[in-house]
């Protein structure tokens, strides 16, 4: 690990001075470094409006229909402000086998007053079609809501809960406390409702919550009491220790998901991968090294994430589910970034965040075997320092459902837009497996 990783890693334990000297640290090293806007087959597919922001949101969803013709697309006036805006976004669909000049390529869907500038308002398209209905959150009537939009009829079906993750089927989703999460980290909560467990450090509470997206009825699943309580640590117990979770993904098949749990004593953070049944049951704690971060299903029996083992350092681990088996994968990427799988698992795609010149990148890996080495950059882009800190805006790189389109966000052109990078024909016809 470089000089200046070791330095980083040890910040993380304290992210208030963390953003202090890594402001200081880039702006130096921006002045004397060589200048780039952006490098790769880069496309730009939201609108050429400077006067607003263009963006979808996380990773691990795609703005693609299944037919890859229709996108979505946040729009909203300032995203560089405030991390959790107090005014209305936009939802829109894109069609894009139009041309830009024509009026009809950009179609406004709804408004959501639920988002945040790292993962919107979980817009995405419902499945198992991912053609005909889309899923977002709100704020309506005092409370948090998830709004079923059906595309060509404007009809919609609310359901009396927000959604983090959605199974594939359409069927199935879960969801947490997005007032607690606004309050512990606001570029992933929403501002709209009072926390009702504020300053209560290991509230006695639900954590997680199954939604069914067919009838609309929310069950508590998990409390915050039962995470503290499983395979419990001394950090954990301590009366200053303030707990919460975040980051919930479903497995491929629905029948178990992930979750972030996360404590803090002071301005030192913990935190723990946990993966479930659906139902609740058979918790396991599948990494327990203090700092795990991004990770993504490889298939209902693997997990790969980014985080930084005790023995031997950060990067990205290919974990076995309820085992402690993993692999190590790319060691030369010690950089924490937003992993996914192709739809077909040839792939892997993540990112960087800038780097000492405000640069970062997408990056491609084989995703059949992990074991090899080989990365490759598709993109580069340089990151204004007006976006920075929680307001920074992350590539979150995501697939199409083909497997051979990427899109993610970028600030290079001075405004927050939606961009694609297709898959390298060179490497399409390798099938999946990169060449020397």
């Amino acid at each position: 690990m470089r000089f200046e990783q070791k330095i980083n890693y040890q910040l993380n334990k304290y992210p208030a001075i963390k953003k202090i000297v890594k402001r200081a640290y880039q702006v130096s090293m921006y002045a004397i470094s060589p200048k780039i806007k952006s490098e790769g087959n880069i496309v730009r597919i939201s609108p050429n409006d400077a006067s607003h922001e263009y963006f979808f949101g996380y990773y691990d969803k795609s703005p693609w229909d299944i037919t890859s013709r229709y996108i979505l697309c946040m729009r909203a006036k300032n995203t560089w402000s405030d991390v959790s805006p107090k005014e209305k976004a936009d939802i829109l669909l894109i069609d894009t086998t139009k041309v830009e000049s024509d009026p009809e390529r950009v179609k406004k869907l709804a408004e959501t007053r639920a988002w945040n500038v790292q993962q919107s308002c979980m817009l995405q398209w419902l499945g198992p079609d991912y053609s005909s209905h889309i899923l977002y959150n709100d704020y309506r009537d005092g409370r948090y809501v998830a709004v079923i939009l059906e595309i060509k009829s404007g009809k919609e079906r609310i359901i009396p809960a927000p959604v983090y993750t959605v199974a594939a089927n359409g069927k199935t989703a879960l969801t947490l406390d997005f007032s607690r999460l606004y309050n512990l980290r606001p570029g992933y909560g929403y501002y709209n409702v009072p926390e009702k467990t504020k300053n209560v450090s290991l509230p006695d509470a639900v954590a997680i919550w199954k939604i069914n997206l067919e009838d609309g009825e929310v069950k508590p699943l998990l409390t915050y009491k039962d995470f503290a309580d499983f395979q419990p640590r001394p950090e954990m117990q301590r009366i200053d220790s303030v707990h919460k979770v975040n980051h919930l993904m479903l497995s491929p098949n629905g029948r178990r998901f992930m979750v972030l749990y996360r404590w803090f004593t002071g301005q030192r953070k913990y935190t723990r991968l946990i993966t479930c049944n659906i139902d609740g049951s058979d918790m396991y704690v599948l990494s327990d090294d203090d700092m795990v971060s991004h990770c993504f299903w490889k298939n209902n029996r693997a997990i790969l994430a980014f985080e930084n083992k005790k023995h031997s350092g950060p990067g990205y681990y290919l974990m076995k589910d309820k085992t402690d088996t993993f692999i190590h994968c790319w060691p030369q990427l010690s950089n924490d970034g937003h992993p996914s799988y192709s739809p077909d698992g040839k792939w892997i795609v993540t990112d960087t965040y800038p780097n000492r010149t405000r640069i970062a990148e997408i990056k491609l890996m084989d995703g059949i075997n992990e074991r090899k080495n080989e990365v490759n950059i598709i993109a580069r882009v340089f990151a204004p320092f007006q976006y920075d800190n929680d307001t920074r805006c992350d590539l979150h790189p995501r697939w199409n459902h083909a497997g051979d389109k990427i899109c993610f966000d970028s600030v290079f052109e001075g405004h927050r837009g939606l961009y694609m990078v297709a898959i390298p024909e060179e490497m399409k016809e390798n099938k999946g497996l990169f060449s020397p």
